[in-house]
């Protein structure tokens, strides 16, 4: 038998923790146990056993003295007192406390025991007792060590009969810096129960989104993820190559032009919960690959979907927070984001006048009124390229600088400059302006709809005033698509159309600050 590796020390580097946890595995083989067994079939959840039995008294666990529980995962605290232990058994339910007795599952499994750690995997089966302290604890009859872990897990998981200078150095190198986490998602998680929560509330907010459409007779559909074209967004894509077309191909922007392809086709209501990627910045908003939801339905305007989609993020709030007012924290201020109410629509002009004093109503048709505004803080490259922007352009970015962070509740934007939406439908009363709206929330877009430009002989003039300004050296326009220009022929019918963007709506429902926090491998530099 090999002997017994004691650390006596605290360890210097990470590399002496694994040396040790190495041969604890190779313990295991000595005493003829394979550390990363199969078979072992647990019939509980640890979770459950809790909620259904936490609440028994002595009277009431004596009644189930006959019944043999089982359960399997990772122990995440281990408290050993010479022929007795306590451990702490974590599954994808939640965890239960087992206690772990020399006479109880003999010399032999004992041995193996002690070769475990935390953060190793082990199988438990027993009968229910409660602890002195009262708690729920699974009084062990067998033990199977399961998998090995070689690596020590976050320091909040030290053995609590660890010397303290011991508890110290984990304390000292857990998993707190925020890259880390980032990188490895897989230890984040292992030790972060709110960390595991936000991902189970994001999956609970894609799977209420499907449901609520599929309830409303929307087909779910999939579409190319390589596009020939840059189309169904401004924005500067991911560039691939295919070996045996020898052709360049753009990874998808927007699915937008396919799922109106499917309308004129015959499906009226279509939509995809899709990954899109932009070739753009990384921030605490932006990862270059995202999820969004599109959907289209016809003989619907874009003021049915601002109706539709309150009705849909209200329930969605409701069904992943449990309550129609979430919490939202902004630097040092949090705020009660009020889903239940009535969402405020204002025109885009009037909102970008009601927070610049200066501009008045007869100064929004003036371009160079509204240049000199947009010039006021810019630097000499970003005057440059406002020098470059027609009306509409500017009124978008007058926009971006003075409203859009000021949106904490709710809020639709309406009346959008044709210029900046090449895929919307122009106003019947203001030709200068299109049915489209997008949907501000904590001063972050959260969707994008319009009714869809249906008019295919205005399509090919939008489509050469995208061309016209990518040759002004403006990076984020799309480009001309003929068989999206024939399909138009055809005849689209009466169509609205919405994008919204899943990652910033987990974001909101999950009180998280960064996209990274809502996406469980985002994108990062090399680590050197």
């Amino acid at each position: 038998m090999t002997a017994e590796v004691k650390v006596e020390h605290v360890p210097e580097d990470t590399n002496k923790l694994y040396e040790d946890r190495v041969a604890k595995a190779e313990q295991l083989r000595a005493l003829k146990v394979n550390p990363y067994s199969n078979g072992f079939k647990p019939k509980d959840l640890a979770g459950k056993i809790t909620e259904k039995y936490a609440s028994l008294e002595a009277p009431g666990l004596e009644a189930l003295a006959g019944e043999s529980f089982s359960i399997a995962g990772r122990i995440v605290m281990l408290n050993s007192f010479g022929k007795s232990a306590f451990i702490r058994i974590q599954d994808r339910s939640g965890d239960l406390q087992a206690y772990i007795k020399l006479n109880a599952i003999g010399e032999a499994k004992y041995t193996a025991f002690k070769a475990l750690q935390p953060g190793d995997f082990a199988g438990v089966v027993g009968t229910l007792m409660k602890s002195k302290t009262g708690e729920l604890t699974l009084s062990a009859t067998d033990l199977v060590p399961l998998t090995k872990a070689l690596r020590a897990p976050p320091g909040k998981f030290a053995r609590d009969d660890a010397s303290p200078e011991a508890k110290a150095w984990a304390e000292k190198n857990a998993l707190a810096d925020i890259e880390q986490r980032y990188r490895q998602r897989y230890v984040d998680m292992m030790g972060n129960a709110d960390v595991r929560e936000t991902f189970k509330k994001r999956t609970k907010l894609v799977q209420y989104i499907r449901s609520f459409l599929d309830a409303r007779d929307y087909l779910e559909v999939e579409t190319p993820m390589m596009h020939p074209l840059v189309s169904g967004a401004a924005a500067k894509p991911f560039i691939t190559h295919h070996n045996t077309f020898d052709m360049k191909l753009f990874m998808r922007i927007a699915p937008e032009l396919y799922l109106k392809r499917l309308v004129v086709g015959g499906f009226d209501r279509v939509y995809e919960i899709n990954r899109n990627f932009r070739n753009e910045g990384v921030s605490t908003r932006h990862n270059p690959e995202f999820t969004m939801l599109e959907f289209y339905e016809a003989y619907a305007t874009y003021e049915d979907l601002m109706d539709l989609t309150e009705e849909m993020l209200r329930g969605a709030a409701q069904h992943v927070c449990g309550s129609t007012t979430v919490p939202y924290t902004l630097g040092d201020v949090t705020h009660q984001i009020d889903f239940g109410s009535k969402w405020a629509r204002i025109p885009m002009m009037e909102a970008i006048r009601a927070k610049v004093s200066d501009l008045s109503e007869a100064d929004m048709a003036d371009t160079d009124k509204l240049r000199a505004v947009a010039s006021r803080h810019a630097d000499p490259k970003e005057k440059a390229v406002i020098a470059t922007m027609n009306r509409g352009e500017l009124i978008g970015l007058l926009f971006e600088q003075h409203v859009e962070a000021t949106l904490i509740q709710p809020t639709f934007i309406t009346q959008f400059p044709v210029e900046v939406s090449p895929l919307a439908r122009r106003n019947d009363a203001d030709p200068t302006v299109t049915d489209r709206f997008e949907l501000f929330c904590v001063g972050r877009e959260i969707a994008n709809a319009f009714s869809e430009l249906n008019d295919p002989i205005d399509q090919e003039a939008r489509f050469k005033g995208q061309v016209e300004a990518k040759a002004r050296g403006q990076q984020e326009t799309m480009d001309y698509d003929e068989d999206y220009i024939r399909a138009l022929e055809h005849g689209l019918p009466p169509t609205a159309g919405e994008g919204i963007g899943i990652d910033r709506l987990a974001m909101l429902l999950t009180n998280s600050p960064s996209i990274r926090d809502v996406i469980l491998f985002p994108l990062l530099k090399p680590q050197k």
